[in-house]
């Protein structure tokens, strides 16, 4: 997956923005005001934090240890640092649109009632 379709992907969701809280190369992908995705875009390999269920974090982790890693400055049963741009053993675009699109779940999930209502996810 390339830089440009991580970035469409993160801002494809209801209600997503791209900030930049910590640096001017340090994209945070929000939705109403809440991270699900954390990357550097230009950084070779190309990596991203992403929420994920405690449980499925550390099956992907076993299932892929050279790609997908704990979150990196981040809860590390919550979060994990999966590497999008790789060698040979890259993960597939399907798994890597399905981490972001399970992180985006997540958070929305944790949001009030009446904010998940506005994003049609109650």
């Amino acid at each position: 997956m390339t830089p440009e379709r991580l970035r469409a992907l993160c801002l494809s969701f209801d209600a997503a923005v791209e900030e930049f809280p910590f640096n001017p190369e340090t994209s945070v992908f929000k939705v109403l005001g809440k991270m699900f995705a954390l990357t550097n875009l230009d950084a070779r390999p190309l990596k991203v934090n992403l929420k994920c269920d405690p449980d499925d974090a550390l099956r992907l982790r076993a299932g892929h240890p050279d790609l997908i890693a704990p979150g990196w400055h981040m809860n590390k049963r919550h979060w994990n640092t999966v590497t999008v741009q790789g060698g040979p053993g890259k993960l597939p675009d399907r798994l890597v649109t399905e981490l972001v699109e399970d992180s985006y779940d997540l958070v929305v999930a944790g949001l009030p009632r009446a904010a998940r209502l506005r994003l049609d996810r109650p």
